[in-house]
């Protein structure tokens, strides 16, 4: 027998006890006939002790036979009746049966979408995980896990290589997505809770401050802005006959900033967010110019060589910095990542709206789950039963039970003693009497 199907110690020693038994019963019989011919005076209390030996013989042997039958057949070459030949070696004859019946028992009890939803709801199963997660120790050896596995992980596949996947990936990712849509819902978010109008607020609250606080650099602007529209000559002609067009542009400018700070009704606030809607409008349309210019430029943008570059290099950078840092005792990446980990179990435990969701999103997964897949583990079952050998099915089976089988023997020889006597008691009571 190979190492994987010895006998365990327990079967082992159930077998001893049993055949000790038997052979103790089988002894004490010999000794109580050897007696009744010794000692003819208690002949009439041997023939009760006698009965009940035998019976204890009877009883052992019959359970012997009973459970060497389950196994093999106990009669080996011997010619036999074919009705007592065909009930031996019951489980190895019955391999087949037995394997579609332990596939299906584990289906219908375990496996089955029906059993797994009403275990998983009668199951708490976000609460158990929130406890876990909030265990300062259990949370502490999930960052220790991820401390020694990423840097592995990073050693293992490269930065590199990880690199180029996540550009790849990404960009390709990234072009194939009308993001024009994205914008539009942006826009349609920030128009209708009204950022627009804090972040101009803001805008305006700045360029005025800078522009009372910083003259000469208005000045500057101005003269520059002149330049460039081809005015200059014709604003410093005007300064020799006392027009100052730079002041007086920059009080214009100011002028109306202040106006539409005084007022949220503003024709030019107004106007912007008018614009502001028609650019969201035509985002939502994938044919409009705007949306057209939108992808256009950031494919442009994509297929430029810096991008590229840009992007695995920061990836490259990135991941030797996740690394460097991972590899360090006093991690501030793994602190911050212990500190969320045990929010997130005292969010899971706190938040019972939050625990429902996890819960019936994990049983709806668990129910599909055992859907898809429990006749595949039926069929694997039984199709490993199925590849086993006669020999070693038998070994497994017998080293898993055949300790309490073998001790039926034992209980067989005491019982059938006990009945053995019981029936030498009636016998002796009957012959008195009679």
């Amino acid at each position: 027998m190979s190492e994987a199907t010895q006998a365990s110690p327990n079967l082992q020693r159930s077998k001893q006890f049993a055949g000790i038994a038997l052979v103790v019963a089988v002894l004490i019989w010999l000794a109580l006939m050897i007696s009744a011919k010794l000692l003819p005076e208690y002949v009439w209390l041997i023939h009760i002790l006698m009965l009940s030996a035998e019976a204890g013989v009877v009883g052992g042997l019959a359970d012997w036979y009973a459970i060497t039958v389950l196994f093999r057949n106990p009669f080996g070459k011997m010619p036999i009746p074919k009705f007592l030949r065909d009930h031996t070696e019951i489980i190895p004859r019955n391999k087949a049966r037995i394997a579609e019946s332990m596939g299906r028992f584990v289906q219908e009890n375990f496996l089955s979408p029906q059993i797994v939803q009403r275990s998983l709801a009668n199951t708490d199963l976000s609460l158990a995980m929130g406890k876990w997660l909030a265990n300062p120790e259990n949370n502490q050896k999930v960052t220790e896990l991820i401390q020694q596995t990423v840097p592995k992980f990073f050693d293992f596949v490269g930065q590199d290589q990880i690199g180029r996947f996540i550009q790849n990936n990404s960009v390709q990712w990234v072009k194939n997505t009308q993001i024009n849509h994205l914008a539009s819902e942006m826009l349609r978010a920030v128009l209708d809770n009204d950022f627009h109008q804090d972040v101009l607020q803001r805008g305006l609250d700045l360029a005025h401050e800078w522009m009372l606080q910083h003259p000469e650099q208005a000045r500057d602007l101005s003269r520059q802005l002149f330049k460039e529209l081809g005015v200059w000559k014709l604003a410093k002609g005007a300064s020799w006959i006392g027009i100052d067009v730079q002041q007086r542009t920059i009080d214009s400018l100011l002028e109306k900033v202040e106006s539409m700070l005084a007022d949220p009704e503003h024709p030019w606030r107004q106007k912007i967010e008018d614009s502001a809607q028609s650019l969201m409008l035509a985002l939502a349309n994938n044919q409009s110019s705007a949306s057209l210019r939108l992808n256009q430029t950031k494919d442009a943008l994509l297929d430029s060589p810096q991008v590229q570059n840009f992007l695995s290099g920061a990836v490259v950078i990135l991941c030797d910095a996740i690394k460097a840092d991972l590899q360090k005792t006093d991690s501030g990446i793994a602190q911050n990542l212990r500190v969320a980990i045990q929010q997130v179990g005292e969010n899971m435990i706190s938040n019972i709206a939050v625990r429902q969701l996890l819960n019936d999103k994990m049983s709806d997964i668990a129910v599909d789950l055992s859907d898809q897949y429990s006749e595949k583990v039926i069929l694997f079952i039984s199709a490993r039963i199925h590849e086993w050998d006669s020999r070693e099915m038998i070994d497994k089976i017998e080293n898993e039970v055949g300790g309490d089988l073998h001790m039926i023997r034992v209980n067989g020889v005491v019982v059938g003693a006990f009945i053995g006597l019981i029936l030498g008691i009636i016998r002796a009571v009957v012959e008195y009497l009679l």
